[in-house]
């Protein structure tokens, strides 16, 4: 862990993430485990959401408000325009992208990003 010691609730909150499919924020983490853990508190959240995100374990995601993902393979995102749920896509990371990229400009391309857009599959529905 990068010489990071271990931590207890680093380990709760890393594992609530890893188990959600919903890209949380640091506030919705600390809602769903401040009732089990009440000397939690919102700062210890961030902190050890900043500590995951700089050992890697997770990706931090720039939204309006940042989301986290504890898949730190390379894919795509889908954001619902309705609710703002923001979901895991299985389209293929494309390498050919940043060589192209490359090409076209003179910034050095390290990678790039992929969010859809539209309604999920829960607003279809209702919509």
């Amino acid at each position: 862990m990068n010489g990071t010691r271990y931590s207890r609730q680093r380990e709760m909150i890393y594992e609530a993430i890893k188990k959600s499919d919903q890209h949380p924020t640091a506030e919705m983490v600390y809602r769903w485990l401040k009732p089990d853990n009440p000397s939690l508190s919102l700062g210890t959240v961030y902190r050890n959401l900043n500590l995951l995100t700089e050992e890697g374990r997770l990706v931090r995601m720039p939204f309006p408000v940042e989301r986290y993902d504890a898949d730190t393979s390379l894919h795509a995102h889908f954001r619902c325009e309705h609710c703002g749920g923001v979901f895991d896509m299985s389209v293929p990371y494309d390498r050919g992208l940043d060589e192209q990229a490359l090409q076209l400009s003179e910034h050095q391309i390290t990678g790039h990003e992929v969010m859809f857009h539209g309604l999920c599959v829960h607003c279809k529905q209702v919509h």
